[in-house]
């Protein structure tokens, strides 16, 4: 059960990176590029939308979201064209993604800011 769940987590790692690679392919069609792109830079982003500390939510995104979000994008990349980024993957090191870092940062800093309006309201 272990090395099933290994072997699913590696197939997870390598089809990120597939998908980055496939959004940035000029063979890849244009709705599969949004929907790679977007899931490869979230997936690759070192910060998470909801963070890990959450307790179950933390890993919702990891745990739910990032695969169907996988699955949803590999459907729509022709299968010849995912088997040649599969194997492009295979042999490229793993990307990083600020910018979505940086957005998230973002979002977290401006959800701040509007909870700390909210009990400055309520304490005056």
């Amino acid at each position: 059960m272990l090395e099933r769940v290994k072997s699913w987590a590696k197939s997870l790692k390598r089809d990120v990176v597939a998908l980055w690679i496939a959004a940035r392919s000029p063979r890849t069609p244009v709705a599969a590029k949004i929907v790679a792109g977007a899931v490869a830079a979230y997936a690759l982003s070192p910060i998470d939308l909801i963070p890990d500390f959450i307790p179950i939510l933390g890993y919702l995104d990891d745990i739910v979201i990032v695969p169907l979000g996988i699955a949803l994008a590999i459907r729509m990349i022709p299968a010849a064209l995912m088997a040649d980024f599969r194997a492009e993957a295979v042999s490229t090191d793993r990307p990083k993604n600020l910018y979505v870092a940086a957005l998230m940062v973002g979002l977290w800093l401006v959800g701040l800011v509007f909870i700390a309006a909210w009990f400055w309201r309520k304490a005056r």
